[in-house]
């Protein structure tokens, strides 16, 4: 190569760029972690990360259990474990699940690193590359990139106030088999969904069923959030109603601590045995270390008295973060009204970017997360993700204040200047399967 010719290669970032395996490009940094090191900042109200307020969490009760786990059994609790987790934490977990309408058998039950890790054990045993995934519409972040990195194709459904439209999920299923493709399941978070804050009402929960039934579709029900409804008892599980069409994952990461990271998968007999190989393959064994503290905790402590108070907790901010809306936001902007969970989902006037309107934002000192993280096709951009789990209810006012502040000024320049795309489609509700 000669002197004035520069070589392209020492002028790569990343010099092993052409030796990694192709589903690397489906790795990409989530919007939300991109905005941690801005949103932690003290002088930013932070109404963007989804972190579970652990305040009003007993710490000196967890540190008992902490210090006599170690004391009494800590030659097992830091020792290699089973690859389907604790059995006792197991047999716990079924209790947990009965509340929301689940019968299952410890055995059915496989420990993982958090939900996070079930999403992808789920996607690891099902799914090949072009494989399709339906998924509502907005979905959860952490889920598309699991699937966009097992180089899944997301199709997204259309989702309203009472949740996922059931006449777009039979259309979704019907246009993407046309086309010869596989769907392996449809992912749902019935309950305070994450982010639009929606939960399936009782009526579409029947729909939704018949119609995976009836197409042999199996469905991932992802349930976080389910203890932490602010009416009424939990609602029943999908899984309650069918053990062999659904699988259902949980955490304990917004009930008790997620620096515990501790979740769990319930799946047909056959289908945890693959789950559990697939463990073993990740991670060995899930921390026993976790799970034998988590079973101490929920064993020595009144742990549903627990997820009372912070359903407590967590309504209050709710109302503050409505309140706060309703009082500050211009005309044209609406929002869902969460009856549990962390997030409202807030769909801003026509012709307006959130993604564009954010380094502004965060200029005036308030964070959230543009709803095109939560979209696997690039819609969502007049959307955002609002969070009232962790600040105060005062924070939350002073946030919202902040942002209806920038909103406003944005209206203003639209007004003045045009929207910068002129003609660009905004809309919540993703259009039909995309099949090119």
């Amino acid at each position: 190569m000669s002197a004035d010719v520069p070589d392209v290669r020492q002028t790569r970032l990343d010099s092993y760029v052409d030796r990694y395996a192709a589903r690397t490009k489906g790795m990409t940094a989530s919007e939300i972690r991109a905005l941690f090191s801005v949103a932690s900042r003290p002088e930013v109200v932070s109404l963007a990360g989804g972190m579970p307020n652990i305040a009003g969490l007993p710490l000196d009760v967890v540190g008992s259990a902490v210090r006599d786990l170690v004391i009494d059994n800590g030659a097992v609790a830091m020792q290699y474990g089973s690859g389907q987790g604790d059995p006792g934490l197991r047999d716990q977990i079924c209790d947990v699940m009965r509340l929301e309408g689940i019968e299952a058998h410890p055995d059915d039950v496989c420990v993982t690193v958090g939900s996070q890790q079930a999403v992808d054990l789920v996607t690891r045993v099902f799914c090949d590359p072009g494989d399709v995934v339906i998924c509502e519409a907005p979905s959860y972040v952490g889920a598309l990139g699991v699937f966009r990195a097992y180089q899944c194709e997301v199709v997204h459904v259309a989702m309203d106030d009472n949740g996922v439209v059931p006449e777009a999920l039979e259309q979704a299923i019907a246009t993407v088999r046309a086309a010869g493709k596989k769907i392996k399941f449809f992912y749902t978070i019935p309950n305070f969904h994450n982010p639009a804050g929606v939960s399936l009402s009782n009526e579409r929960r029947a729909r939704v069923l018949e119609i995976c039934q009836r197409a042999n579709l199996l469905i991932l029900e992802d349930n976080p959030y389910g203890l932490l409804g602010f009416d009424g008892e939990p609602q029943r599980a999908l899984r309650a109603e069918d053990r062999e069409g659904v699988i259902y994952l949980g955490s304990f990461s917004k009930t008790f601590a997620p620096g515990f990271r501790v979740g769990w998968v319930v799946a047909p007999h056959a289908v945890r045995e693959k789950l559990v190989l697939a463990q073993e393959s990740a991670t060995l064994c899930p921390p026993v270390f976790s799970q034998l503290a988590i079973s101490s905790y929920l064993t020595r402590h009144d742990w549903l008295g627990q997820v009372k108070q912070f359903r407590e907790m967590y309504r209050e901010r709710r109302d503050a973060m409505l309140a706060a809306l309703t009082e500050k936001m211009p005309a044209a902007t609406t929002w869902t009204k969460p009856g549990g969970g962390f997030y409202v989902w807030l769909t801003l006037p026509e012709g307006l970017d959130a993604k564009a309107m954010l380094p502004r934002a965060v200029t005036a000192r308030v964070a959230y997360v543009p709803g095109t993280a939560f979209f696997s096709d690039g819609f969502g951009s007049q959307c955002m993700r609002l969070s009232y789990c962790h600040p105060t209810p005062e924070r939350i006012t002073e946030g919202v204040s902040r942002l209806a502040a920038v909103i406003n000024e944005e209206l203003e320049l639209r007004q003045t200047f045009g929207p910068l795309q002129p003609g660009a489609s905004h809309g919540y509700e993703a259009p039909g399967p995309e099949l090119s």
